[in-house]
């Protein structure tokens, strides 16, 4: 299939058209089990990619419909030993999980209740104890023992061993059958050399095949929970939808579920309520708090054929507005996709992990062979008990599980963490990447600057205000704008115009009852012999600073100046500071001119700036810092800076309100919120160091336990104990992201 796409791309056509599946599967233990289906899947035709994820349970499928359907690649995995089916939603997802955990609690009582009075006889063996002869009955014992191996413990034998085995490969399961069914069937055969012989003293370790299961069920019980609380952002994220909806239908209000609603309905939305879905206001006013979405705490004034957000909500008025987006096409549910796929996928450094998990399960059964052989042939010739503890506590201590979970629970916490914070990493590979950034660019208008330019400084008395802004009133340039509303807000009465000219390159001229208005630059007030002499100064000062000045004449007498800037947000020098301290060059990248580019740098704190730049040159300008040896991240609003943010090594998108730039870039920050780019950094590097810690500890663990228990210093009911809370510390050790200040 790879040779007919290529054939067909290298003759100038695209290739084939792929999909995406997203499955759940279940009945996985450990990392061979992931890597076994991942590898299984890899090779089955038609299918491009598929990588299946340990911690969330689930696989995502990039295939050819062409050549295989999602039910063939169900069916695939379930031939495999394991269960799978289309991704379920959340809530129903989150069900199953729940049964699961419930009935992993009743299969731990009951095996815990069996297992007791066989640890009583264990007590016997070390501390010397008396204790009622039946304890030590080896019928009695085969009685407690084998409802716990063939009932508890039949998940290990056809869930995972036999199915493992008959397709080729080797997973944890088959490690605690192969040693709990050793020290089970000698016991059973220790017990029938009792019959007929009441006085042969039998060895039995049904204890220990009993209290194996139990522990390593408690284990993963123990994991089932600690798992669950990394998917808390997710929830939480959920949690913000509004459950029902307030739709007009056939002149009436009625309350529907939220899932109902369809594009167009008209839906009304009281003050306290949350907005159901995304859509626009047809009637009423109010004021909308977006600060889920967009970080801005300040709620957002809504007018009529205004957007809003679905899960926004609502402060205090009551309006009328038409549904445009709903379902999973609103903006919530497109940042809950992003942080779900982020959650699924897999960074880089797990490669390596899951590499060595897949050869880790033959090779430990190859070292407990070689240990079972070198203990009856050289260390105690003859003594199978000895042989026979030693190689079970080699199968037991080297259960790969820890191995499995090290990468992706730190993976699903840190991003989980990250977008709790409005930070939204499209992917585990890029937030590995993230830690390795030397270099960052930012765009200038909309990045560091507001990207709306505001009246900065106004020389002149009310009435020249007033005339101003009224002469700018019927202009739609960025700048009038921003004169308008200063005016607005400082309490002026706008005025009608009699006449308006608008000069191209110096200004206007406008009448406004029967007096001459000029507002422009020096050449329209020399044009019209007004001396300005006395602002030169001023206006030198403002061009320094990189503002847009203009001179207010009336009458043909000098009346004031305003200057107008698009203003830096207020926490940028900040967030380049924050930059700086993590050891990263910052540099901007603007098509602004020089002066004004440099004047905008020294306010916030950078150093080094690339001005005069066409948008189509901005891309080429990231590679030449790229081919300088930079790491780099550039950071832009992902509409005219998408190729820069593509080519970037992580591209990052500033998003606000809904226009979220997911597509572009790798990291979307919601709000425009600069301080969010070191606090995206940050994470990053909490994560990678997460992620190294749980691998050397899951690394030292195997590779230290398995020569201690060789050499018979670790008795297998510890091994199985010890093997058990190794998961639990990597999982528990994830978690601690969550306290990561940031």
């Amino acid at each position: 299939m790879e040779d007919i796409t290529n054939k067909i791309k290298k003759v100038g056509y695209g290739g084939v058209l792929m999909e995406k599946t997203e499955l759940d599967v279940f009945g996985m233990t450990c990392a061979a089990c992931s890597t076994r289906i991942e590898k299984v899947l890899n090779k089955q035709e038609g299918v491009k990619s598929a990588s299946v994820n340990l911690t969330t349970e689930s696989a995502s499928i990039e295939y050819n419909p062409g050549l295989v359907d999602t039910k063939a690649i169900i069916e695939k995995v379930k031939k495999l030993g394991y269960d799978a089916k289309l991704k379920a939603e959340s809530a129903e997802k989150k069900t199953h999980k729940e049964k699961e955990i419930k009935n992993m609690q009743t299969k731990l009582i009951i095996s815990t209740l069996l297992a007791a009075p066989l640890l009583v006889t264990m007590l016997v063996h070390l501390f010397n104890m008396t204790i009622p002869d039946i304890f030590m009955n080896p019928w009695f014992q085969f009685a407690l023992a084998t409802p716990v191996q063939f009932l508890i413990g039949w998940q290990f034998y056809v869930g995972g061993a036999y199915k493992n085995l008959r397709n080729g490969g080797a997973n944890m399961d088959v490690l605690v059958a192969l040693g709990t069914s050793a020290a089970y069937f000698y016991s059973l055969y220790e017990a029938f050399k009792t019959i007929g012989n009441p006085d042969y003293m039998p060895h039995l370790y049904f204890e220990t095949s009993a209290i194996l299961i139990t522990l390593i069920l408690f284990g993963k019980y123990l994991e089932a929970r600690a798992k669950s609380q990394t998917t808390n952002a997710l929830s939480s994220l959920l949690n913000l939808q509004a459950k029902e909806a307030r739709v007009i239908r056939n002149g009436e209000e009625m309350m529907i579920p939220v899932e109902e609603v369809a594009v167009g309905d008209r839906l009304v939305v009281k003050p306290g309520e949350k907005i159901p879905v995304d859509g626009i206001v047809v009637k009423g006013r109010t004021s909308v708090d977006e600060s889920m979405i967009t970080g801005e705490s300040i709620p957002i004034e809504k007018e009529v054929e205004a957007t809003v957000i679905g899960s926004t909500i609502n402060k205090n008025g009551s309006i009328e507005m038409e549904a445009t987006k709903v379902g999973k096409d609103t903006a919530l549910a497109s940042i809950v996709k992003i942080v779900e796929d982020a959650q699924g996928s897999k960074a880089p450094i797990q490669r390596l992990a899951d590499v060595i998990s897949g050869y880790f399960v033959p090779i430990v059964v190859v070292i407990a062979i070689l240990t079972f052989a070198v203990w009856i042939l050289f260390v105690q010739p003859g003594q199978v008990e000895s042989a026979l503890v030693a190689s079970i506590a080699v199968l037991v201590i080297a259960c790969p599980c820890a191995l499995g979970l090290a990468t992706p629970t730190s993976i699903m916490v840190g991003t989980g963490k990250a977008a709790e914070s409005g930070i939204l990493f499209k992917g585990g590979e890029h937030l590995e990447r993230t830690h390795a950034l030397n270099a960052i660019v930012l765009d200038k208008t909309g990045t560091i600057t507001k990207g709306k330019p505001e009246v900065t400084n106004f020389t002149g008395d009310e009435e020249a205000l007033q005339l101003l802004a009224s002469a700018e009133k019927g202009s739609e340039h960025p700048l009038a704008e921003a004169i308008v509303a200063y005016a607005t807000e400082n309490n002026m009465e706008l005025v009608d115009v009699d006449h308006f000219i608008a000069i191209p390159g110096h200004g206007i001229e406008v009448t406004i009852s029967s007096k001459q208005i000029l507002v422009g630059n020096r050449k329209l007030m020399q044009d019209h012999q007004i001396d300005v002499g006395g602002a030169e100064q001023e206006l030198v000062n403002y061009e320094i600073e990189g503002k847009t000045a203009m001179l207010i004449a009336i009458d043909g007498k000098y009346r004031g100046i305003v200057s107008v800037a698009d203003t830096i947000k207020e926490t940028a020098p900040q967030a380049i500071r924050e930059l700086k301290e993590e050891g990263l060059e910052v540099i901007m990248l603007t098509g602004d001119n020089e002066r004004t580019a440099q004047a905008i740098a020294k306010q916030v704190g950078i150093d080094k700036v690339i001005a005069q730049v066409l948008p189509e040159e901005k891309a080429d300008k990231v590679k030449e810092i790229q081919d300088n040896g930079k790491k780099v991240a550039m950071v832009g609003d992902g509409v005219n800076d998408a190729p820069a943010l593509a080519i970037a090594d992580i591209g990052i998108a500033i998003g606000t309100g809904t226009e979220v730039a997911i597509e572009a870039a790798d990291v979307t920050i919601l709000g425009g919120e600069l301080l969010l780019i070191p606090k995206a950094i940050k994470i990053s590097h909490a994560t990678i160091k997460n992620i190294r810690q749980n691998l050397f500890w899951a690394f030292g663990y195997n590779t230290a336990g398995i020569p201690i228990a060789a050499i018979g210093l670790l008795a297998p009911w510890v091994a199985g104990a010890a093997m058990a809370l190794s998961s639990v510390s990597v999982v528990t050790n994830s978690l601690r992201l969550k306290r990561v200040k940031l």
